[in-house]
C-alpha cells in the first residue's frame, strides 16, 4: 500500500510515469494540509453536522460555531479530497466519512483521528531523533488527558482488527485462562472471550494505562471474565503453567531485542503444556524493497515513539524458539494489511 500523488487523467498519468511530476512536493505540502484539515474538521464537528443530511456552508458553520467563510473553504477542500460531495449549494457526507469518521459508526475512527493531534507534536520532533537517535518517551510525558485520548484512540483502531484476530487466533481446545500483556482497553481479550465462552482473561498493564482504560473495558459488560491487573510485565512474576494463552498485542515494538526475548521467556514459563504465546504486531518485511511504503513509515514511527520499531515474523519466531516454543507459520491479516500473528506453541 502506498500514499502519494494519484493522477486524475491520462495526461497526469503520463507525466507521473515520465518523472515530470515533482513528487517530493506532493509528498509534503498537500499531505500536510489534507491530514490537518481532516483532523480539524473532525474535532470541530463539521462531519457530525452533516450526519443528518445535506446542509449549506452557512448552515454547517451555524451548527459548529465556526466562521462562515473559513467553513466554506474547509468544505470545498473536503470535496476535492473526496470526503464530501455537493448537491447544488449543499454538502453531504461520502460513505467513507459515514463509515469511519462519525462517532456512532460501528467502525468509527473518530477518537483515533483526534489522537492524531497528539501524534502531530511527536512527529514534529523527528529531526531531534535523527540527530541523536534517542526516541521519545511518550508514555512518561503524557498528561492524564492525553492518556485518556491515547486509550480511546487505541481502542478505535483495535476494533478494526479485533474480529479477524478473534477468528484466526488458535486458542487451545478447552482453554480456561488467558493473560493479555499490555492489553490496556482489553478489547482483544473481550473478542476472544466472546468467541470462546469458557475463557477468562487477565489484562496486565501499567497503573497509568488502566486508570483510563478501565472505563472503556467496563462498557463491554464482560463482568469478571475480563479483568485488569495493574503491574509491569517486565518486572512482575507472570507465574508458572498458569495460562493457556498469552497475548502480546502491539507491545513488541516498544522494546528492543533482548527485552522482547526475556518477555517471551517469561510468557512461555507462564504457559501450561499445549498453550500458545501469540504476538500480534505490525510486521516489518525482510528488506526495504520487499515491504510496502506503509511498512517503512510505521517502522520509522515506532522507532521515534518507542525503543525499537517494528519486527519481522522471523525475528519474533526466533524469540519463541529460544523460549522453548514451537513457532507456527505466520498469519497475515486480510482486513488489516501489515498486521499479523506469530504463534508459538508449548510442547
Amino acid at each position: 500500500m502506498r500514499i502519494g500523488l494519484l493522477p486524475d487523467n491520462l495526461l497526469e498519468r503520463m507525466a507521473l510515469a515520465l518523472g515530470r511530476v515533482p513528487t517530493p512536493y506532493g509528498d509534503t505540502l498537500p499531505t500536510l494540509l489534507i491530514a490537518r484539515a481532516v483532523m480539524t474538521a473532525t474535532r470541530a464537528g463539521l462531519f457530525e453536522a452533516l450526519a443528518g443530511g445535506p446542509l449549506t456552508g452557512p448552515e454547517v458553520a451555524a451548527r459548529c460555531g465556526t466562521h462562515p467563510g473559513a467553513t466554506q473553504t474547509f468544505l470545498d477542500m473536503l470535496v476535492s479530497a473526496r470526503y464530501l460531495r455537493t448537491e447544488g449549494m449543499r454538502y453531504r457526507l461520502t460513505p467513507t466519512v459515514r463509515r469511519w469518521l462519525l462517532r456512532d459508526s460501528p467502525q468509527s475512527l473518530y477518537d483515533n483521528i483526534l489522537y492524531r493531534f497528539l501524534e502531530w507534536d511527536w512527529i514534529a520532533r523527528l529531526d531531534g531523533f535523527l540527530e541523536t537517535g534517542r526516541p521519545l518517551d511518550i508514555h512518561a510525558e503524557m498528561s492524564p488527558e492525553q492518556w485518556a485520548l491515547y486509550q480511546r484512540g487505541m481502542l478505535a483502531f483495535a476494533r478494526l482488527s479485533g474480529p479477524e484476530m478473534a477468528r484466526r487466533t488458535p486458542v487451545p481446545k478447552g482453554a480456561r485462562e488467558m493473560l493479555d500483556i499490555g492489553g490496556s482497553h482489553g478489547y482483544f481479550s473481550v473478542v476472544l472471550c466472546r468467541r470462546h465462552p469458557g475463557l477468562r482473561s487477565t489484562v496486565l498493564d501499567l497503573p497509568s494505562a488502566i486508570e483510563h482504560a478501565a472505563p472503556l473495558l467496563a462498557r463491554e459488560e464482560m463482568g469478571d471474565r475480563v479483568t485488569h491487573r495493574p503491574g509491569n510485565a517486565l518486572s512482575d512474576d507472570l507465574g508458572e503453567e498458569a495460562y493457556d494463552l498469552v497475548l502480546m498485542s502491539q507491545l513488541a515494538h516498544h522494546f528492543d531485542d533482548p527485552t522482547n526475548r526475556g518477555l517471551v521467556q517469561k510468557a512461555a514459563r507462564a504457559l501450561r503444556p499445549g498453550g500458545v504465546v501469540v504476538i500480534q504486531e505490525i510486521i516489518r518485511r525482510e528488506s526495504p524493497e520487499e515491504g510496502g511504503q506503509l511498512d517503512g513509515l510505521l517502522d520509522l514511527y515506532f522507532a521515534l515513539t518507542s525503543e525499537a520499531g517494528t519486527w519481522s515474523f522471523a525475528e519474533m519466531a526466533e524469540w519463541q524458539k529460544a523460549a522453548g516454543l514451537t513457532p507456527k507459520a505466520p498469519i497475515r491479516f486480510r482486513t488489516m494489511p501489515g498486521i499479523g500473528l506469530q504463534v508459538g506453541v508449548k510442547r
